[in-house]
């Protein structure tokens, strides 16, 4: 009954193509579905309970934690086969979020962060830490094992068949963390150590049932395995190849520009919504309003805007969106035109619009760009971009924020500025990996 519901939406699937990648879309449901429901527990802990003033200081800090991580994890690549960092990465975050969510369990209910004791805070920077690290560090083995089974013309019509999967689990996701007050935040998080269990056996499951010639790499990839290179070669590769340093730019100059509007939401936000429940439940909500958008986007429209219109046009229609809603929401703060709690709402939607389009779109178009690489590339060099430069990223954009997070016109007029720049830069590498992609498929050649 599913295969055939999924050969509906993609008719050009084969039978193998839909159990490998409907397992591999399992695992990513799994692994989007703790990820989301994490990430309003993520700020609805830390603003309450730490302070709202400390987020850009965090989003600093948190480019330190996610540095060591992406030291660990090379050297882990190294030492392990690839399907095994799941169940090593996986166990690691389990223990961690089962600590995290009793501590929380036993957390009280307080006015505001002056009350609450250094343990307490402690925990609630712990957590912050743990869950921006896991965003970034399993979501990126995922999209680095899967590109590593698939070539450019398989992906282009199997990943939004993944993004569809993962997109339910980020739907859903964020709809239990709206019942924050009835179920509490203990109990949240022990729902993500199952989904956390489940992905480990699902990515067993994958490894059992698949044949061996669907998960054998290609002989050149092959032979860069062969070769032993140390932690560091990940970032090697990314300064001195330009193609990796293009998917840097189209990567990371997005969180720069999110991080700046999601700041402004959630300052927004936690004047209407100032308890961890009401803020985590906010949050919650705009966890589904974005992950619809990019279900149903993923379902009906990404495999057709890929396969119709090519790598460029996608990688392509996400900046130029995004700085015209940009544009928009400053147009309509200088001009007035709502109330408070209608600016709310706008900026609401443009990071609506904003992570949407990014989730169903952007996403599955930059990871196909890691198909043409060795396996440094696709999992050094992947970590760094999606681990620290991505952190990284967002650390300038709470650098930027935390420059001006009293003076709200400032903040809205040279970020407005800023993120229109930046998105010109992100237009011109957007077309430039496009184009390199192109070549390198069409002349059967690694990035190594």
């Amino acid at each position: 009954m599913l295969a055939r519901i999924v050969r509906w939406f993609w008719p050009d699937l084969s039978e193998l193509e839909v159990k490998k990648y409907g397992l591999l879309s399992f695992a990513f449901f799994f692994i989007i579905g703790a990820y989301w429901l994490e990430r309003p527990l993520k700020d609805g802990i830390f603003f309450p309970v730490v302070g709202k003033a400390w987020q850009p200081t965090a989003k600093i800090m948190s480019v330190f934690v996610v540095s060591i991580m992406v030291m660990v994890y090379s050297k882990l690549i190294d030492m392990f086969e690839k399907h095994r960092m799941f169940y090593i990465l996986g166990t690691f975050y389990a223990v961690l979020f089962s600590i995290i969510g009793y501590c929380i369990w036993l957390m009280p209910n307080l006015s505001s962060p002056a009350e609450y004791s250094p343990f307490f805070k402690f925990i609630g920077w712990a957590s912050y830490f743990i869950i921006e690290s896991f965003g970034s560090v399993i979501v990126a083995l995922f999209w680095s094992f899967t590109s590593s089974v698939s070539d450019a013309g398989t992906a282009k019509k199997c990943y939004p068949f993944v993004i569809a999967g993962a997109q339910i689990g980020s739907i859903i996701g964020p709809t239990l963390a709206l019942f924050a007050k009835q179920l509490g935040l203990g109990l949240l998080f022990a729902i993500v150590v199952m989904a956390i269990l489940a992905l480990m056996f699902v990515i067993k499951k994958f490894m059992a049932v698949i044949p061996e010639d669907q998960i054998t790499i290609s002989k050149k990839e092959a032979d860069s395995e062969k070769k032993k290179t140390g932690f560091m070669e990940g970032l090697k590769l990314l300064l001195t190849r330009p193609y990796l340093f293009g998917i840097f730019m189209v990567v990371t100059i997005y969180e720069v520009v999110g991080t700046i509007v999601d700041y402004q939401m959630k300052v927004q936000a936690e004047a209407f919504y100032p308890t961890k429940e009401a803020l985590t439940s906010f949050l919650g909500i705009f966890g589904i309003a974005v992950n619809g958008l990019a279900f149903v986007m993923a379902l009906l429209g990404t495999s057709y805007l890929m396969k119709r219109f090519g790598l460029r046009f996608c990688l392509l229609t996400f900046p130029i969106t995004l700085g015209v809603a940009v544009a928009i929401l400053y147009g309509v703060y200088v001009g007035e035109f709502v109330s408070p709690w209608a600016l709310l709402w706008v900026t609401f939607g443009v990071m609506m619009l904003a992570k949407g389009l990014s989730y169903a779109l952007n996403n599955p178009s930059k990871e196909m760009m890691y198909i043409p690489t060795s396996k440094d590339a696709k999992f050094k060099s992947k970590g760094w971009i999606d681990m620290f430069g991505s952190r990284g990223s967002k650390a300038l954009g709470g650098v930027f924020t935390n420059q001006f997070a009293g003076e709200v016109p400032t903040l809205m007029a040279f970020g407005t500025i800023l993120s229109l720049g930046l998105i010109g830069v992100w237009i011109v590498a957007a077309v430039f990996v496009s184009s390199k992609f192109a070549q390198l498929t069409k002349e059967n050649k690694i990035v190594e």
